[in-house]
């Protein structure tokens, strides 16, 4: 005869810590999304998510830490799917600028008026700044490797990158606030990188 326990019925199970990380993650977002940046303290998203405040704290620390988790899984999921789109893509200028074009804005479409509050609390603190200019310098390090190949002997400049990067923000933004047209957003931040790597090319000559 079987000695195995059965978990009595309305047991929950427990979850491996990436799961819970996760699942905290997931319920940040939507608190963001319903309430704002400013509701989400890590005793509120406790709360939500219906576990003790000791466990919040073990996984994020601090406010802080809990807004750079939210900007970093934001930017992860951007990068895999710019990454998977320039793996798979045309090899072209067009082609490569409309990748970074539109997984840029899609990426920002998907979170809404919440990456913008993060991004708000981000610029609030100094380190909290610095993380985000991290993550910027490797996403522009990508698009120079996507692009150098159409930029001529000159190359990229950093000037150059950070202006594509401001396009690509205010825009993905606009569009985001219903400012701008979705589509109209992903053209013109095509058209901009496509003009910026062309001028670096032209000046190589």
């Amino acid at each position: 005869m079987s000695t195995q326990k059965i978990a009595p019925a309305g047991v929950r199970r427990r979850l491996s810590r990436e799961d819970r990380a996760r699942q905290l993650l997931e319920t940040a977002w939507q608190l963001v999304r319903e309430e704002g940046t400013e509701a989400l303290t890590l005793g509120r998203l406790a709360e939500r998510s219906g576990v003790t405040k000791p466990l919040v704290y073990d996984h994020f620390g601090t406010r802080a830490g809990l807004l750079v988790a939210l900007y970093r899984d934001f930017d992860e999921r951007q990068t895999k799917v710019m990454d998977s789109a320039l793996e798979s893509g045309e090899p072209t200028l067009p082609g490569r600028a409309k990748i970074i074009a539109v997984s840029y804005v899609d990426c920002v479409l998907l979170q809404g008026r919440e990456i913008s509050g993060v991004i708000a609390a981000l610029a609030s603190s100094p380190e909290l700044e610095l993380t985000k200019r991290e993550y910027e310098k490797e996403f522009l390090g990508k698009c120079r490797t996507a692009l150098s190949p159409f930029a001529g002997d000159a190359g990229l400049t950093s000037a150059g990158l950070t202006a594509m990067l401001g396009a690509a923000e205010a825009l993905s933004h606009a569009a985001a606030r219903g400012e701008v047209d979705a589509e109209q957003a992903k053209d013109e931040l095509m058209q901009v990188i496509v003009s910026m790597v062309n001028r670096s090319a032209g000046a190589g000559h």
